[in-house]
C-alpha cells in the first residue's frame, strides 16, 4: 500500500519549518558567495573601495546566471511538485530531465557569450576607467564557473521539492563553506587580488553541482534523473518555462535595475556611490535572502496541496508563509536602524566611506518591514501554476515602479531622490499584493466547494 505524502497530511507549521528553516539556512550561506568575496576585497589594501565598485558594477552580469537558475530550476520543480502531488511520477521525472537539459545548454551558451562581450558590457553598465580592469579582472573567472553555478542553483530546487531539504542545504553549505576557505587563501595568501576571489567562488560551485548531480544520480533520491528523461520535450519545456518566468523576471529586472542604479550612482555621486551601494546590496540580501528561503520552502507545500485540491491547506500554508515573511523583514528592518555603523564597517572602515553609505543604507531600506508580504504574496501564485498573477506582481516592485522611479526622481531630488525610489516602489507594490492576493484567497474558498481547479482555467484574480 502506497504511503501518503506528507506534503498533504503533516500539520502545515511543522512542514513550513521542516522545508523552510534549511532552504532559509541555506540561502543565507550562500548569499556569503559574493558577500564574503566584498568582505575580503573591501579590507585588503591596494583593493579597498576600488574593488568593491569592480564587484558592483558586475552584479548585473552575475544575477543573470540566478535568473537562468531560477527559470528553470524553480519553474521545473513547481511542475516536478504539481505532478507527484496528481501521482503522475513519470511526468514529474521527465520535468526534472527536461529542466536539467536546459540548464546545462543555456548556462554553457551564457558563459561563452560573457567571456565574449565582457568589456564592453561592463562599459555599458557604467564602469569608469578606474573601475573597469578590476571588474575584468573578476568576472573572467566568474564566467568559467557560471555553468557549474547554474545547474547547482536548479537542482537544488528540485532536491528540496524530491523531499530532501537537509540536503539541499547541505549543497549550499558545501559550496559556500569552499568559498569562504578558498577566498583567504587565494587573495591573502596567495596575493590574487580579484582574481583569487574569481577563482574561490568558481571552485566552490563546481563542488556544489556535484554533489546535488550525485543526489539524483544515486539511491537516496525518489525521483531519479536518467538519460531517457534528457529527451527535449517542447511541450514541458513551455510549461516549465511559463511557471519559472516570474522568479527569471524579478532576477532579470534585477540585473536591468542594478545596471541602471550604477549608471545613475556615477553621475550623481562617482565612484564612491557605486562602491556605497555594493555594500548595500550585501546587507539587503542578508536580509532578504531568509525571505527567499521561505519562500522556497513554502512553495513545494502549496503546489502539491493545489494539484491535490486540498485548498484549505493552501491557504493555511500561504498565511502562515506570510505572517513569517513579515516577521523576518521587519526583524531586518530593526537590524539596520539599531546597527548600520557596524553593519557598514564590516565590509570596509573608511570613515567617508562609512557615513555615505550610511545615509543611503537608511533611505534605501526604509520600507524594509512591508517586503515580506509582497515577496510571498506574488509567488503564491507562481506556487499554484498561474505565472501570469505572479509575474505581474513581481514586476510592479522591480520594474513598473522602481526602474521609472529610478530615472525620475534624481531629475528633481539628486541622489536623495534616487535613494527614495526603493521605498515608494515597495509600499505602492505591497498595497497592490494585498489587493490581488486576498483577491486570489477568497477565490480558493470558491474553488474549494466547486470543479477541480486542474480543470478549470478560471483561477486567476481580476485586475
Amino acid at each position: 500500500m502506497e504511503h501518503a505524502n506528507p506534503l498533504g497530511e503533516e500539520k502545515i507549521s511543522r512542514l513550513i519549518m521542516k522545508f523552510s528553516v534549511p532552504a532559509i539556512v541555506g540561502m543565507m550561506v550562500n548569499a556569503l558567495y559574493n558577500i564574503v568575496d566584498r568582505i575580503y576585497i573591501g579590507n585588503t589594501p591596494g583593493l579597498g573601495q576600488t574593488g568593491l565598485a569592480g564587484i558592483t558594477i558586475s552584479f548585473p552580469l552575475m544575477l543573470i546566471p540566478l535568473a537562468i537558475g531560477v527559470l528553470f530550476g524553480i519553474g521545473g520543480a513547481t511542475l516536478f511538485s504539481i505532478r507527484l502531488g496528481e501521482k503522475n511520477k513519470e511526468e514529474a521525472q521527465n520535468c526534472l530531465g527536461n529542466a536539467f537539459l536546459m540548464l546545462m545548454i543555456i548556462g554553457t551558451l551564457y558563459m561563452v557569450a560573457g567571456q565574449v562581450f565582457l568589456r564592453p558590457v561592463l562599459v555599458f553598465f557604467g564602469a569608469s576607467e578606474t573601475i573597469l580592469p578590476y571588474a575584468v579582472e573578476y568576472m573572467r573567472f566568474i564566467f568559467l564557473g557560471v555553468p557549474f553555478q547554474i545547474m547547482s542553483m536548479g537542482l537544488n530546487n528540485f532536491m528540496r521539492a524530491d523531499g530532501s531539504p537537509k540536503l539541499a542545504m547541505i549543497t549550499m553549505f558545501m559550496g559556500a563553506g569552499t568559498n569562504i576557505v578558498l577566498d583567504p587563501l587565494f587573495i591573502l595568501v596567495f596575493h590574487m587580488g580579484m582574481a583569487g576571489a574569481a577563482i574561490a567562488t568558481s571552485i566552490s560551485q563546481v563542488i556544489s553541482f556535484i554533489w546535488v548531480l550525485s543526489y539524483f544520480l544515486g539511491k537516496k533520491s525518489k525521483n531519479k534523473l536518467r538519460a531517457v528523461y534528457l529527451k527535449p520535450n517542447a511541450r514541458l519545456i513551455a510549461r516549465i518555462t511559463s511557471l519559472g518566468l516570474p522568479n527569471f523576471f524579478i532576477q532579470l529586472i534585477g540585473s536591468l535595475l542594478n545596471s541602471i542604479l550604477n549608471k545613475s550612482l556615477s553621475i550623481y555621486g562617482g565612484d564612491i556611490a557605486v562602491s556605497s551601494m555594493g555594500i548595500i546590496n550585501s546587507l539587503q540580501t542578508l536580509m532578504f535572502m531568509p525571505i527567499i528561503g521561505l519562500n522556497q520552502g513554502i512553495q513545494p507545500i502549496i503546489s502539491f496541496n493545489f494539484g491535490a485540491e486540498k485548498f484549505d491547506r493552501v491557504k493555511k500554508t500561504a498565511l502562515n508563509g506570510i505572517v513569517a515573511a513579515s516577521a523576518i523583514s521587519f526583524t531586518g528592518f530593526l537590524i539596520i536602524r539599531l546597527f548600520p555603523t557596524a553593519l557598514i564597517s564590516m565590509f570596509n572602515r573608511d570613515a567617508q566611506l562609512v557615513e555615505y553609505t550610511r545615509y543611503a543604507l537608511l533611505a534605501w531600506t526604509m520600507a524594509m518591514p512591508f517586503v515580506g508580504f509582497q515577496v510571498i504574496g506574488a509567488n503564491f501564485f507562481q506556487a499554484i501554476g498561474k505565472p501570469a498573477s505572479a509575474l505581474f506582481l513581481t514586476m510592479t516592485r522591480q520594474a513598473i515602479l522602481l526602474i521609472p522611479s529610478l530615472l525620475v526622481f534624481p531629475l528633481f531630488w539628486g541622489i536623495k531622490g534616487l535613494l527614495h525610489a526603493a521605498p515608494f516602489s515597495d509600499i505602492l507594490s505591497t498595497v497592490l499584493t494585498g489587493i490581488w492576493f486576498f483577491a486570489g484567497i477568497r477565490e480558493l474558498a470558491r474553488l474549494n466547494t466547486h470543479v477541480s481547479p486542474l480543470a478549470s482555467e478560471a483561477f486567476e484574480p481580476p485586475v
